[in-house]
């Protein structure tokens, strides 16, 4: 197909195509006869890939070309192609934020290990916790360890409906985009199931 029908199919304007193609985001179309080229639907399904993680991800363009890097190498084991995607996510998610203090970083601590959680001292989440214990902290509502558990035992039941997803894919390819996909898109999906959670709940507790 010629970039126009790229751009109607995927909805995206053919001179933001030609960016992703500069910025190696997305493969260069096949060369034919004078100024025209051609892609096909590797590209297509590229394409919708890259806007999922731009728009929906909120990602950077370097998070994004990070993430593609390691999807398209074969050789790269799964868990550190998931690993980029969590620091790509984590990294474009937290800007700017202050470093946490020691304290919020034993805090973050005791959830990993009251949860059973081995071998995540050096996981990127480990800051997130504690930035967000320290954020809690400074606006006067500390957070009390029962409340810090409920939420690592939502946590842990959302982490298996992930695996439980890839795991039911046999193709290594498409097992391993999903489990980037769902990092990246999951905290959406997450973010907005929790709202509408909150909703319901608020209602059917009446309070006001």
């Amino acid at each position: 197909m010629l970039i126009s029908a790229l751009a109607d199919l995927s909805g995206t304007p053919a001179a933001t195509i030609k960016y992703y193609v500069r910025e190696g985001l997305l493969p260069a179309g096949t060369r034919e006869g004078g100024n025209r080229t051609s892609y096909d639907d590797t590209h297509l399904h590229r394409l919708r890939l890259i806007r999922a993680l731009l728009e929906v991800g909120k990602l950077s363009i370097g998070s994004v070309s990070a993430v593609l890097e390691a999807l398209d190498d074969d050789e790269r084991p799964i868990a550190e192609t998931f690993e980029t995607a969590q620091n790509a996510l984590s990294r474009d998610a937290v800007p700017g934020v202050s470093e946490p203090g020691a304290e919020s970083f034993e805090r973050a601590d005791g959830v990993i290990e009251r949860a059973g959680w081995a071998h995540c001292g050096d996981n990127v989440g480990r800051r997130i916790v504690a930035q967000t214990i320290d954020a809690f902290a400074k606006a006067g509502h500390p957070l009390t360890d029962d409340y810090l558990d409920r939420y690592a035992e939502a946590a842990a039941t959302v982490a298996s409906a992930d695996l439980d997803a890839v795991g039911a894919i046999a193709d290594r390819a498409d097992r391993t985009e999903l489990m980037v996909v769902g990092t990246v898109l999951g905290d959406t999906l997450s973010l907005g199931l929790r709202r509408i959670a909150q909703a319901h709940r608020t209602a059917e507790r009446n309070l006001r």
